[in-house]
């Protein structure tokens, strides 16, 4: 079966339709046939309404028959019905479309957002066009195709309408198009300027949508309580909220005058046709049926052309501006199966970094400058250095977030990018600073750092190793404890406590290299090394890397490097590098009575 994907090419009205039958097939075809339909059925409806009243009208003269007239009336009566009945089916279908497409459509964007380059996720840029892509995904998918689909109708619509008026009166039809065409098109340049406004607005909608769940989400309830910064950050959501507010009412309103002017114009047109089509029928050019359908057509006309037709207009090209966004989503670099789970089994020797020269990207900044390391399987190594050394690079580098480095990353001898997304996952378990609190289970919070399936004894083991299990022992529904505020009965732990379950995440992983980039720097220094200890113990015999600017646990690792100014100042054990007396000695003096 086939599925949604975001790949990278052009993306136009054909795939809003593509999407739509491979996620709902039976109920897309269906929504064709009746809109098909009801296109004709107001052409049917000109011809029969005339023939209604013409043969309604014989009956005096004695050129028409009873039966002529029930026939004629029959048939009315049957295409309003058929009308009235398809439109209600319409939006049951487009509703079911539309859930459909909810599934398929955010599968496939959680699918390319795994795989997308991370440089992506660190730039404003990116993050907002991708906001705007996933903002009512399916909302707006489902708006194209029957938006599209509804403007064909319309148009069929139309085009059976201006047959009829010539066939009748040509002058009529031809005075009717001249107008609708510049109507159209301002519809068309309407909706592109709607669209590039919403873009604009689209930044400040993020910022009130963020203060909104400050100021109502329970996450940030204690500090809201404690404080009591709501009357404040309520003038900064109302400022934001005010700024995108005016840019879309000033756009729209702009756009609806210069729509509805042209709409007037139109308005006093058809009642001057109406007028001038009193002779034709005095004449006897037309019948008189044909002229009470020929105003009501035209009447109904300049109503489709005047609202209808340029609302969807607007809304096509507002839709054709949203496909370009999800053009340009499509060719964000991605890396192929990096959303594969990581390899089991996978052997780890050695580490090393020759001449590595980082930027990152549209920045002119080196953050590391020809770094040099080696790392060796078995042993604990330390990165120290002050704030912003280029730490956290070093550990973004070393697990492949990024790629576009100059110099050479070696694992086990070859080059970091010959190896697949699933093996490279393989060889880490990563803590990171702003490490995951995820609203699940103690249990599932322990399970997922090994997808691969972690049996129950290794996860007892890791509660119990990381001292979790007298907090397990405490809470109603034990291991199986909702965690987070997001649901009622949800329990939220201390900053301690979530941060042992993170090494537990990672100590239950089957990764080599276990790598920790300042997952305690919440912690007074004390805790912060009495942690690693533990942690230490518990990982004898696999690689684990410690990333801190704190130094009272560097002490435990093997080898230790002093990174400053993006590259490797200082390196060796803690004792050689105290009685060098360099930087490491000077950092290390000037925290010892953080540990005292």
């Amino acid at each position: 079966m086939k599925k949604v994907r975001f790949e990278k090419k052009k993306y136009t009205y054909l795939d809003s339709l593509r999407f739509s039958i491979i996620s709902s097939p039976v109920c897309t075809i269906l929504y064709l046939m009746l809109s098909l339909a009801v296109a004709i059925l107001p052409t049917c409806q000109v011809i029969m309404n005339a023939r209604f009243i013409d043969n309604a009208l014989g009956l005096i003269d004695g050129s028409a028959t009873k039966r002529a007239v029930y026939i004629s009336l029959a048939i009315v009566i049957g295409i309003i019905a058929y009308q009235w009945l398809a439109w209600p089916i319409k939006a049951y279908l487009a509703n079911k479309i539309e859930m459909d497409l909810r599934v398929s459509l955010k599968g496939a964007y959680v699918e390319k957002c795994s795989k997308i380059a991370f440089k992506y996720v660190e730039n404003t840029d990116s993050m907002d066009l991708m906001n705007r892509v996933a903002d009512t995904m399916e909302h707006k998918f489902i708006d194209g195709f029957t938006n599209v689909v509804n403007l064909i109708s319309l148009f069929m619509t139309i085009a059976g309408l201006l047959i009829v008026l010539i066939t009748q009166i040509a002058w009529v039809a031809l005075i009717m198009m001249a107008v609708a065409i510049p109507l159209l098109y301002l519809s068309f340049i309407s909706g592109k300027a709607t669209y590039e406004a919403n873009k604009e607005i689209t930044r400040y909608q993020r910022k009130y949508k963020y203060l909104t769940t400050v100021m109502t989400g329970r996450e940030n309830v204690d500090e809201r309580t404690v404080f009591g910064y709501n009357e404040k950050l309520n003038d900064k959501w109302f400022e934001q909220y005010e700024i995108s507010r005016k840019m879309e009412t000033g756009t729209r309103a702009k756009w609806f005058v210069k729509l509805k002017s042209g709409s007037m114009i139109t308005a006093f047109l058809c009642t001057f046709i109406a007028a001038m089509l009193i002779n034709p029928v005095a004449t006897g050019i037309i019948t008189i049926g044909m002229f009470f359908s020929l105003i009501n057509a035209t009447f109904d006309l300049v109503h489709t052309m005047s609202w209808s037709l340029t609302r969807l207009i607007e809304a096509v090209s507002t839709h054709i501006e949203y496909l370009k966004e999800i053009t340009k989503f499509a060719a964000f670099e991605q890396y192929d199966h990096a959303d594969a789970v990581p390899e089991g089994g996978i052997e780890f020797k050695s580490l090393e970094f020759r001449n590595v020269t980082f930027k990152y990207p549209g920045t002119e900044t080196c953050i590391l400058k020809c770094m040099n390391m080696k790392i060796e399987a078995g042993r604990h190594y330390a990165f120290v250095g002050a704030n912003g050394a280029g730490k956290s690079t070093i550990a973004k580098l070393l697990t492949g977030l990024y790629q576009d480095y100059e110099g050479r990353i070696l694992i086990n001898g070859r080059d970091l990018g010959e190896y697949t997304a699933a093996q490279l996952k393989a060889f880490y378990a990563v803590v990171y600073q702003d490490f995951a609190r995820y609203s699940i289970s103690i249990w599932d919070n322990i399970a997922i750092g090994c997808v691969g399936g972690a049996d129950d004894e290794a996860i007892n083991n890791a509660i119990t190793a990381l001292k979790l299990d007298s907090v397990i022992e405490g809470l109603e529904d034990g291991k199986d404890t909702l965690l987070g505020k997001l649901a009622e009965e949800g329990k939220d732990l201390s900053g301690g406590e979530w941060q042992r379950i993170a090494l537990a995440r990672c100590f239950v992983s089957e990764a080599p290299i276990l790598v920790l980039d300042e997952p305690t720097a919440a912690l007074d220094p004390i805790a912060e090394s009495n942690l690693y200890n533990e942690f230490a113990k518990l990982c004898e015999g696999r690689t684990t890397l410690f990333f801190s600017h704190r130094l009272g646990s560097v002490k435990l690792a093997d080898y230790i490097y002093v990174i400053d100014n993006g590259h490797v100042e200082e390196q060796g054990t803690h004792n050689e590098l105290m009685a060098a007396k360099q930087l490491y000695y000077t950092m290390y003096d000037s925290q010892r009575r953080w540990y005292q």
